[in-house]
């Protein structure tokens, strides 16, 4: 299947789904879901593959053993194509239209620690300073779980301190409902964003140890 953008329908779905998240109302549109957003998942990040490598499409299916909301399906279909570990490209559509993003998403104690090590570095912390400046200048949201004080062992004074408290660090554009997402361009336009916010994923892999 040749990607040709999300249909309306998949909007459509989303926006029914958040009313009436039931598996009553799932079986009854299952085949909506796989035609309007599973198909062009899959198409899409077929096409980006050969660039990005092949993306993980996540399960539409939430995990609820531990959570008080006990809703049973995802209200947004995700993909994810890993440049190392839980580092890389996002892509999503669901009820709030297309989104894109780029970044790490968690670390182990160790990774975090060589993270903020480069961090701290006048070099490596400036060239992550200077590439999510660039990013945010042009549009992207800076985004991550963040400590509400300075991490252990670090000065909060420090010229890069509210970088430090970064566990995690995302970069995210909305395409939201413009009219491109539902035509082949929009693939024109993923490709473009996920290669603008290669220099944060090279960073993070550069200097994240295992």
């Amino acid at each position: 299947m040749t990607f040709s953008g999300f249909p309306v329908a998949a909007l459509d779905f989303y926006d029914d789904l958040e009313l009436d998240n039931t598996k009553a109302f799932w079986d009854a549109h299952r085949e909506t879901y796989d035609t309007a957003v599973a198909a062009p998942m899959k198409a899409l990040v077929a096409a980006l593959a050969p660039e990005f490598g092949l993306a993980k499409i996540f399960r539409p299916y939430r995990d609820v053993r531990f959570a008080k909301d006990k809703t049973p399906y995802k209200t947004h279909q995700g993909a994810f194509a890993p440049g190392g570990p839980a580092t890389g490209w996002y892509v999503q559509i669901g009820a709030a239209g297309l989104r894109v993003g780029a970044g790490f998403y968690e670390a182990s104690a160790g990774r975090l620690a060589s993270i903020r090590e480069a961090m701290v570095d006048e070099r490596r912390g400036g060239e992550l300073e200077a590439i999510l400046a660039g990013m945010q200048s042009r549009g992207w949201e800076l985004g991550g779980d963040r400590l509400k004080t300075s991490p252990r062992g670090y000065d909060a004074g420090h010229p890069r301190i509210e970088l430090l408290r970064f566990k995690s660090i995302t970069v995210g554009k909305d395409y939201g409902f413009e009219d491109v997402i539902h035509t082949p361009e929009v693939l024109d336009r993923i490709r473009a964003d996920w290669r603008e916010s290669a220099p944060l994923v090279e960073w993070v892999l550069a200097y994240a140890r295992p």
